[in-house]
């Protein structure tokens, strides 16, 4: 055996018997998959570094749609949920994907559109009527198209609105099969109606035209849950670790640091 070759031999034997042995050295880490709007609003930003000063665990968020991120956490890709479908949740953890959701915060959508509003729907009391106006109006509507929370809480409202949207797909329908903050870059870019989480449209600066139309509906609440996968499905995750960050997000200590977030000095997200 050549002396790299041995080296290399060690090497790789080292490793293998350091399992806690991590690129960041020995500081321990969970990987959290969770939405965009977490992400895109700025509230990652602001709880992470408080848990991690406090845990000494650091947290790795891939942020996609809740229902791209249930699918990570189904194939064990991830060591806990942050999401937003509440049936979605229930259906993961009674698979036995996941140990007990628990209620972690909320906040609301918001129907937001261009200052001219064509389909006359400012001030609507109820989404539904609101979507029902734009889709008699077939005035352009953005779509994020991509499985996510907020994907599915817009398809409840055209449900609700008795309007299915898809055979318009491509018309007036836009899906833009992305994040939050990219389709309301969409939406301003085409004049569009939007279905947006509140913390994001308070987040997002260049808005090009678009305003708030349609809030405080009781059917726009938007209640997020933590789950940790559960190791019986997948025992490599960190469920010890995942289980200390969903204590921290539930405990005293996470509520008070979710209720003290804000944008634009306005409190975005409400715990549980």
């Amino acid at each position: 055996m050549t002396t790299m070759r041995r080296g290399l031999w060690l090497g790789l034997v080292l490793l293998l018997a350091a399992p806690g042995l991590r690129a960041e050295g020995e500081k321990p880490f969970i990987t959290l998959a969770s939405t965009t709007s977490t992400r895109d609003s700025g509230l990652f930003e602001h709880l992470l570094p408080r848990f991690e000063a406090k845990t000494g665990i650091a947290v790795r968020v891939v942020a996609v749609g809740t229902g791209q991120a249930i699918e990570l956490g189904r194939r064990g890709d991830a060591d806990a949920l942050l999401v937003h479908d509440r049936k979605s949740e229930d259906a993961f953890v009674a698979e036995g994907f996941g140990l007990p959701r628990r209620d972690v915060m909320y906040n609301d959508y918001v129907l937001a559109g261009p200052e001219g509003d064509p389909a006359g729907v400012r001030g609507a009391a109820k989404a539904a009527d609101a979507l029902a106006k734009i889709a008699a109006a077939k005035a352009v509507f953005a779509s994020r198209g991509d499985d996510s929370g907020t994907h599915k809480a817009e398809l409840r409202l055209w449900q609700a609105a008795g309007v299915d949207p898809k055979p318009a797909s491509g018309t007036w329908y836009r899906e833009t099969g992305t994040g939050m903050g990219a389709t309301l870059g969409v939406a301003g870019e085409l004049g569009a109606y939007v279905l947006a989480d509140r913390a994001t449209w308070a987040s997002y600066k260049d808005r090009r035209g678009l305003t708030l139309l349609v809030e405080g509906d009781p059917g726009l609440r938007n209640p997020y849950g933590v789950i940790v996968v559960d190791p019986k499905r997948h025992p490599h995750v960190k469920a010890d670790l995942a289980g200390r960050f969903a204590d921290w997000l539930t405990s005293s200590e996470g509520r008070s640091a979710i209720e003290s977030f804000q944008v634009g000095g306005k409190q975005v997200f409400f715990a549980e």
